[in-house]
């Protein structure tokens, strides 16, 4: 077999749907472009954007479709004017979203600079959950609203996948952090550096929270206008749910307050922030499970049921192999 006949192993969907759209299918190995990288795929994070897309509930409109973001694993080739990588080096990153799918699979190709060098004191597992999810938290909490020490920040779903790297870095930041999430993973927020924990089930947040610096909001919906009234003058609700709720920006004025929609971008600086933060032991994802790539349908059918705490993370026969 020559280098042009290599197949992979993807998870390929040929329409929208339930998760019976989604089949292991064998395709031709994608070869990088100008400034581009081919990296063997050893994991890759499976995120809430990854089952709304294979439903048609979000951005890519494209089929056939392979899904997946997150990707952590080796260079195996490299394209015209690459400098900053050769083969062999151990990589991690996120394709550009919304566009750049594809890491659900033994292959991927994504811009150089998408990536960064995987930290030598984690694995590839690790390394695999973090880039969407770390730079959600990241580009939402340190760019947008501008986080710093001292700071009082408000988290939602603060257990979650988003969420608990969101913590993780508003307390690297040196901010106060108030996280709302069932009792049951209070302990697991604690654990995290959470300051202050609520059970969203038993206390309606917006009437204990008064006067936070940031709101950070993975839910959306009324989530969004209930956030506005916890922000002190000035504050800042930073969403990641792109889609404002009915009257949010009269709202938002009238409480003298900011309201962001973010939607993530591939960071290269952000991408270095996270893996530095990795390095000084200050940020860590969760895993929740890890999967095979051919059971990608059962990680997104457990990550439907929303009671999922951390990351799930497929795996490929390459980390077997390392």
């Amino acid at each position: 077999m020559t280098a042009s006949d290599a197949t992979m192993l993807a998870i390929q969907q040929e329409q929208f749907g339930d998760l019976d759209v989604l089949h292991p299918v064998r395709l031709p190995n994608p070869k990088p472009g100008i400034s581009e990288i081919l990296v063997r795929v050893y994991a890759s994070g499976i995120n809430p954007t990854d089952w709304k897309n294979r439903a048609g509930k979000a951005f890519v409109r494209t089929l056939p479709l392979v899904l997946g973001w997150d990707v952590s694993g080796v260079v195996e080739a490299v394209g015209t004017g690459v400098t900053l990588y050769k083969p062999g080096d151990e990589v991690f990153g996120m394709l550009p979203y919304p566009h750049g799918v594809g890491a659900h699979a033994e292959y991927a190709v994504g811009p150089t600079r998408a990536f960064v060098p995987k930290p030598s004191m984690t694995d590839h597992v690790q390394a695999g959950a973090l880039p969407l999810a770390g730079l959600t938290a990241w580009q939402g909490l340190v760019d947008t609203a501008r986080l710093r020490s001292g700071d009082r920040v408000l988290i939602h779903a603060a257990a979650g996948g988003v969420g608990h790297l969101a913590v993780q870095i508003a307390k690297a930041r040196g901010a106060t952090v108030i996280g709302t999430a069932s009792e049951a993973k209070h302990d697991f927020l604690y654990e995290l550096g959470v300051d202050e924990a609520i059970d969203y089930r038993q206390v309606d947040f917006a009437e204990v929270v008064r006067d936070v610096d940031v709101v950070f909001d993975p839910i959306g919906g009324d989530y969004q206008l209930r956030s506005l009234q916890t922000l002190r003058p000035g504050g800042t609700l930073v969403s990641i749910i792109p889609r404002a709720a009915d009257g949010l920006w009269d709202e938002a004025k009238r409480f003298k307050v900011r309201a962001e929609l973010l939607l993530v971008e591939a960071d290269y600086a952000g991408m270095a922030a996270l893996a530095k933060l990795v390095e000084e032991g200050k940020l860590r994802a969760e895993i929740a499970r890890t999967y095979p790539l051919q059971a990608a349908a059962e990680a997104h059918q457990a990550g439907e049921t929303g009671r999922t705490m951390g990351k799930m993370v497929l795996v490929t026969e390459a980390i077997e192999q390392s």
